[in-house]
């Protein structure tokens, strides 16, 4: 896993190219949105508002109204009111208005209004309507940025081809440690790993790889992204030997890139990597995108951020983006090994709010994360012991000591290990409180 605190991010080139746009779409915002996320707060302060669409929101109303009450936090009570007006109404165009109003009247600089998760709702004909009212009546110094994982055409593309908006594709390469504007017109590979793992090329899905093997060397080689042959031997034919190993790996590889390559463009050869020096890498013909390096650089910015709000931003991120365990359908060695891994790294995400919270005195929401942590990492004893002092602190005893419990047995099973002194110390004061 790479530092990524030497990653780099050009604020002033991205702004110079999204310079005069109403509407900035970035497709599909994989790589580069933490990148942007983290230097806007770092050298922008208080020129972005940021609104994630929940998972739940169903429709236009609902997450306009949810947007409003997030907002005021930081806007003040009386934010919206043209808005929550048009809302009672439900005339879509007129929310787009009303919304487009109210944010001209609070913003006095330039802001990003950044919509995170668009694609949660449906780009419907209320939508579009919507849309282009609000981006036709958008304040100067107010410019739309949206992240999807999959955008639809409409209503964008026609804001794209008059001019005000513009699209943009990104790539992190791992021996660069930066990422890059793409403006080349490259095919965009969508890689989602997380859950039972979905690969889609330009946005269709492949969904037939004539047999496991071949999809799940796809997986293996979205993940590790600088391989030699010999690791792939290892991984998958290691009681093979060489000669036979590589005829069937090239065999595997050949139907990989035959269904990638049918996916895009039947008249022309793309791969899913290349050879070099020695090493598969990945392919210069695609545009990568994938959700598990996404979530491994948030929580590794997240460890070495310089406030809470970016902290908490980032964690937030990584834990929206572990929607379940790593190719949970797959069982090898090596995807159990990463499906570990990514775990426990969820488990830091996870502490990491836990312990957010904590610092704000918010004890209830601290619990609910913290208690997370320590189901997925139950090797944690720092996290338990914190999940059982939230329990003393709330009253309740009964779930201290189960809480003690689950930690005494799972340091025990794991790793053969007893409770430390200051866990001992909380097991006293459980027992002094019964």
């Amino acid at each position: 896993m790479r530092n990524l605190t030497t990653s780099t991010f050009s604020l002033s080139a991205f702004l110079q190219r999204t310079q005069g746009k109403k509407v900035v779409l970035i497709y599909p915002w994989s790589n580069l949105k933490t990148q942007f996320l983290s230097s806007y707060l770092d050298q922008a302060k208080d020129g972005i508002l940021y609104y994630r669409v929940p998972g739940e929101t169903v429709n236009l109303v609902d997450w306009i109204d949810g947007m409003l009450n997030e907002f005021r936090t930081v806007l003040g009570d009386k934010f919206g009111k043209k808005t929550s007006a048009a809302l009672a109404e439900r005339i879509p165009a007129h929310i787009g208005e009303a919304l487009a109003s109210d944010l001209g009247a609070v913003v006095k600089s330039e802001t990003i209004l950044y919509l995170d998760d668009l694609d949660q709702i449906n780009f419907d004909d209320e939508f579009n309507h919507w849309a282009q009212a609000f981006v036709s009546a958008l304040p100067e110094k107010l410019q739309l940025v949206i992240s999807a994982r999959m955008l639809s055409r409409h209503p964008w593309d026609h804001m794209v081809a008059s001019g005000d908006a513009v699209v943009i594709g990104v790539e992190t390469r791992k021996s660069a440690m930066a990422f890059t504007v793409d403006t080349d017109d490259r095919p965009q590979l969508e890689c989602y790993a997380f859950g039972r793992g979905n690969i889609l090329l330009n946005g269709k899905p492949v969904t037939t790889w004539e047999g496991t093997l071949p999809r799940t060397l796809a997986f293996f080689l979205i993940d590790h992204p600088l391989v030699t042959r010999d690791e792939i031997f290892h991984a998958f034919w290691p009681d093979l030997s060489v000669k036979d190993a590589t005829n069937v790996f090239h065999v595997t590889k050949r139907k990989v890139n035959e269904r990638v390559t049918s996916r895009i463009d039947d008249d022309k050869q793309y791969e899913l990597t290349q050879y070099t020096s020695g090493f598969y890498v990945a392919s210069e013909k695609l545009v990568r995108h994938y959700d598990v390096q996404e979530f491994q650089e948030a929580v590794q910015q997240a460890l070495v951020a310089s406030d809470d709000r970016r902290e908490q931003l980032l964690y937030q991120r990584a834990i929206d983006l572990y929607r379940a365990p790593f190719l949970q359908t797959v069982n090898q060695p090596w995807a159990n090994d990463r499906r570990d891994e990514l775990r426990r790294l969820y488990a830091v995400a996870l502490t990491g709010m836990g312990r957010i919270f904590l610092r704000k005195g918010e004890m209830n929401r601290a619990l609910g994360f913290l208690s997370r942590a320590a189901r997925e990492a139950p090797e944690r004893e720092d996290v338990h012991r914190d999940v059982i002092r939230l329990y003393l602190e709330f009253g309740m005893i009964h779930e201290a000591r189960q809480q003690y419990d689950v930690m005494e047995q799972a340091l025990s099973s794991s790793m053969n290990l007893q409770p430390t002194k200051d866990s001992r110390a909380l097991l006293e004061s459980i027992k002094a409180r019964s």
